[in-house]
């Protein structure tokens, strides 16, 4: 009797997995059979993946709503596929792509279409995140032409500052002090105290 089950992925960027959740749902895969990684765009630690995958037994069927879940890029994703495919011999079906359903076509003919649709879509998909990546730094290098200020906005001196950075250089007050009058962590302190006297002495 083989079980049906159900991945999802997102990374905390992403609002959340409910988009993935419901059509899994809808092509009635059991909610306690589905897996959820949410990992940082830093962080690749699919720990519910494993866990799945060392459930899968021949003839199982693993849903995903996008092929782009099963990796980060072209070779991962193929790697996945054939992984789970051929090494633990249970099925895939890529709910957005249904030609990607290895239960079909299980024929030579069928598993050949089958890898280059795969090959194909996965590529495809790796170059359109390459893509987004670009145009994302294009804009940002753009915007920063442009003025734009990127980040945490600095915290502005309080306006005691130049009496408190005496007071400090003058031995009156200690570093620590000084940096809790300034409302700023001590190494905060000692920058921008160094950052002002450089300022002051040009």
């Amino acid at each position: 009797m083989s079980d049906i089950y159900g991945y999802a992925r997102v990374s905390t960027r992403e609002q959340n997995e409910d988009r993935q959740l419901k059509a899994l749902l809808d092509v009635d895969v059991p909610k306690e059979n589905i897996f959820v990684d949410k990992e940082s765009g830093k962080d690749f630690n699919r720990v519910c993946y494993r866990r799945l995958v060392r459930r899968l037994r021949k003839d199982d069927v693993l849903y995903i709503k996008s092929i782009d879940r099963l990796g980060r890029n072209y070779e991962e994703i193929i790697e996945q596929w054939k992984y789970i495919t051929k090494t633990r011999k249970a099925d895939i079906v890529v709910i957005d792509m249904p030609i990607l359903d290895t239960r079909q076509g299980k024929d030579l003919m069928g598993t050949f279409l089958s890898d280059i649709v795969l090959a194909l879509l996965s590529y495809v998909s790796e170059n359109e995140r390459i893509n987004i990546k670009q145009r994302q730094a294009e804009g940002i290098a753009i915007a920063k032409a442009n003025g734009v200020q990127f980040g945490r906005k600095p915290t502005p001196l309080p306006n005691d500052f130049e009496i408190i950075v005496s007071r400090w250089r003058h031995k009156e007050i200690t570093v620590t002090e000084a940096s809790e009058l300034c409302g700023m962590p001590k190494s905060t302190f000692f920058d921008k105290a160094k950052k002002y006297e450089y300022a002051l002495a040009k």
